[in-house]
């Protein structure tokens, strides 16, 4: 049995000794610093396959930081990263970190779209260059996300005549254009106004809905203990606390925690689900590997 073998194992084996299926991304111990800054001291995290795990918690405790070291953008000094079996810590060359940014997707803060091209043709470069996928099935599937996004009948806009929320929300149908089996949402309403906050919540708020396996860093309190499984707090680059949402929301073990998320939400203040929107007719996990 190889390293990448016995560290599957041992991440299979549960407490009471049977085995479980392995986590699609599992973190362990992982260790990133910027000369004397240690941004990430000891990160644990997993995610199992169609879980919803948000991470929160104050601005510079390593949230982001963690998103980019599960895809490769950031390489730790120590410890292990497991993406659906591959070890991305160990991943060296440029095509083995091509290979799984196939497989994860990414949203960012700011919308990246490309401004010369339509939106449809923001979502149909990549599987088409990058993948190999033949046009028709490209723009076939490239409609149907944006009918989910419920961007529909702006295929043929350009990024600049569309607002924040409108481009955040290509943005995540572009993501979901290569079929990836993760997608990583790292402060996507942090660049929006008030107004369009909404509209992309609810589109991450169906992806959620569907199955898709997300990871997102928000500020969004509530929004967070309404879509996650699991929630992590981290400080200081240090997991404080993790748990079911409505235990981290309800009754957090950890003082600090307990403090931030009064802050956080108001004092006294308990996290209340956002309104319901009716989720479109359409189901994400056919763009799932």
């Amino acid at each position: 049995m190889n390293a990448t073998d016995s560290f599957l194992s041992r991440l299979a084996t549960t407490e009471t000794g049977t085995a479980a299926a392995p986590a699609l991304v599992d973190l362990q111990d992982v260790h990133l610093s910027f000369g004397d800054n240690h941004v990430l001291q000891g990160i644990d995290v997993q995610v199992r396959r169609g879980e919803a795990v948000t991470i929160i918690g104050p601005s510079g405790s390593g949230k982001s930081t963690i998103l980019r070291c599960i895809t490769g953008l950031l390489r730790p000094q120590r410890g292990s990263i497991a993406v659906a079996g591959t070890r991305v810590d160990q991943l060296r060359t440029e095509a083995e970190l091509i290979a799984l940014r196939k497989r994860v997707g990414f949203v960012f803060q700011q919308y990246n779209l490309f401004p010369h091209l339509s939106v449809l043709e923001n979502l149909v470069i990549a599987p088409t260059r990058v993948v190999g996928r033949d046009r028709a099935t490209a723009e076939r599937e490239a409609r149907a996300l944006l009918q989910k996004v419920r961007l529909d009948h702006k295929e043929n806009a350009y990024p600049g005549e569309l607002s924040g929320g409108q481009q955040q929300r290509v943005a995540i149908a572009r993501a979901l254009a290569m079929r990836p089996e993760l997608i990583l949402f790292d402060e996507v309403t942090s660049a929006l106004d008030p107004e369009t906050v909404g509209e992309v919540l609810t589109v991450i708020r169906d992806l959620v809905r569907d199955g898709m396996t997300c990871v997102l860093v928000t500020h969004e309190m509530r929004f967070a203990e309404e879509v996650s499984d699991q929630v992590y707090f981290t400080e200081a680059g240090r997991i404080v606390e993790h748990g079911p949402a409505a235990q981290i929301f309800g009754n957090p073990r950890s003082e600090r925690t307990r403090e931030f998320l009064q802050r956080a939400l108001g004092d006294g203040a308990r996290a209340r689900p956002a309104p319901a929107h009716p989720p479109l007719a359409f189901n994400s996990l056919r763009f799932a590997l």
